[in-house]
């Protein structure tokens, strides 16, 4: 399984981003993938996961209303929009899978087994 997220950068707070992520060696029709963050001296995150089982989505709290995954099933692609980004949105953005798991939920909380490579969002005026 191979993940890599791309497309951050450095955005004004209030500004906007969209984050893609592509996944080679598995389809997305079954398992359950997500976005998850990590910015210095914190513990990782999970923002939001999808269920490509069933389309159920899951958003954390802290960017709710504001953050919306979604999934390019032909391109084999998942996409994070951003918008009203704020400085503490501010970290390195990975997406994640487990292909064990089907829940969005499960899979925001307890974390992903195959990684890929971050992309960094920095929120700063």
């Amino acid at each position: 399984v191979q993940l890599q997220a791309f497309g951050g950068g450095l955005v004004q707070p209030g500004g906007s981003l969209r984050l893609s992520c592509a996944a080679s060696g598995f389809t997305l029709n079954f398992p359950a993938i997500g976005w998850f963050r990590q910015a210095p001296g914190k513990e990782r995150e999970g923002v939001s996961c999808l269920s490509s089982l069933n389309d159920i989505t899951y958003t954390a709290d802290s960017v709710k209303d504001r953050f919306t995954i979604s999934r390019d099933a032909s391109a084999n692609t998942v996409y994070l929009e951003m918008n009203n980004l704020r400085p503490d949105d501010t970290a390195v953005y990975y997406c994640g899978a487990d292909l064990s798991q089907s829940s969005s939920y499960a899979l925001c909380h307890s974390g992903p087994t195959d990684w890929g490579r971050g992309t960094q969002v920095t929120v700063s005026s």
